[in-house]
C-alpha cells in the first residue's frame, strides 16, 4: 500500500471515510458565508450538507489526473467535482476571501504541512472556519503502522496498515499549530477505535468498540475531525452607521481648565442718567 487514494478503497479506509462524512455533514450544515473550498480527496464530497452558493474542489497536480473521474464511490456516496488544480502552499484566491476550508488528509499528503496551514489562513476572513480530518498515530492503528515500519528497517518486509505518508499529525500537535495561526479550536471529533484488522467482518465484530471508546479512551480514536475558527486579534468588524455612538455635546471649560456650570452673562447695572 502506498498512497492515501489505495487505502480509501480497503475496508479500513471505507470505515474511517463514512466516520469522517458523517461529522463534517454535522459540523459544517450550519456554517455560513458566500465560499467554500474542499482541498484535496475526490472520493468525499466534505462539502454536500454545507449550503453555500460556491463550493469548489482543488486537488493537487499529482493527484488531478487520478481523481478528476465523477462518479459513485465505493461507499455510495458521490464523487466531487475538480473545479481546479492548486497547489495546497499557493492558493490561487485573495487574501481574506474564503469563509470555509476543508482538509481531508490534506495536509498529512503535503510536503510541506505547516504552509499549507499559513496558505488557509492567509485566504480565510475574518471568523472564517478550517475542518480537518486526519490519521491519529496515537491509535491501535498508528501502533501497528509504525511497528511495520520498525520491521522494515531492521530489513524485514511488512505490509503497511495506513498510507506511506510522510507523517501523520496527532490532534494535539495540530492544536499547537493552529493556535500559532491565530486559530481558535471550536471542537475535535474522534472515532475509529476498532483494532488494526484488515477484513469487513473483523471492523464488524469489534464495533462494540466505538462505544468503549467514546466513554473510557476518547483521545485513542484512529481518526479525528477539527473544526477551527479564524480569530485575528485586532480586527474590527464595520457594522451600519446608524450603529455609530452618539455625540456628547461638550461642557463649557471655564478659564481655569476646569468644566463647570454655564453662567448667565452679567447684567449691566449702571444706570443712565
Amino acid at each position: 500500500m502506498t498512497g492515501l487514494y489505495d487505502w480509501v478503497q480497503t475496508p479500513a479506509g471505507q470505515h474511517a471515510m463514512i466516520w469522517e462524512r458523517a461529522q463534517l455533514d454535522a459540523a459544517l450544515a450550519d456554517v455560513f458565508g458566500y465560499h467554500a473550498l474542499q482541498l484535496g480527496l475526490a472520493d468525499m464530497d466534505a462539502l454536500a450538507a454545507n449550503r453555500m452558493p460556491h463550493r469548489w474542489l482543488a486537488l493537487g497536480s499529482q493527484d488531478a489526473p487520478r481523481q478528476a473521474q465523477t462518479g459513485a464511490t465505493s461507499t455510495g456516496a458521490t464523487r466531487a467535482r475538480v473545479a481546479l488544480v492548486a497547489d495546497p502552499a499557493a492558493l490561487p484566491f485573495p487574501a481574506e476571501s474564503l469563509d470555509l476550508v476543508v482538509l481531508p488528509h490534506t495536509l498529512e499528503l503535503s510536503r510541506n504541512p505547516h504552509a499549507s496551514l499559513r496558505e488557509v489562513q492567509r485566504v480565510l476572513v475574518h471568523e472564517g472556519k478550517v475542518a480537518i480530518t486526519g490519521i491519529n498515530p496515537l491509535s491501535l492503528w498508528g501502533f501497528r503502522q509504525w511497528r511495520a515500519r520498525q520491521w522494515r528497517r531492521l530489513g524485514l518486509e511488512r505490509r503497511l496498515y495506513l498510507p506511506d505518508v510522510g507523517e501523520f499529525i496527532s490532534p494535539q500537535r495540530l492544536r499547537d499549530w493552529l493556535r500559532l495561526l491565530e486559530f481558535e479550536v471550536e471542537s475535535i471529533a474522534y472515532g475509529c477505535w476498532q483494532p488494526a484488522v484488515r477484513s469487513v467482518r473483523a471492523l464488524e465484530r469489534f464495533a462494540w468498540l466505538e462505544k468503549a471508546g467514546r466513554r473510557w479512551y476518547p483521545f485513542l480514536g484512529a481518526a479525528y475531525c477539527v473544526l477551527a475558527v479564524k480569530r485575528t486579534q485586532g480586527a474590527t468588524l464595520v457594522g451600519p452607521a446608524w450603529l455609530a455612538a452618539p455625540k456628547v455635546a461638550a461642557a463649557p471649560v471655564s478659564i481655569a481648565g476646569r468644566a463647570g456650570p454655564a453662567r448667565a452673562p452679567a447684567q449691566n447695572n449702571c444706570e443712565t442718567h
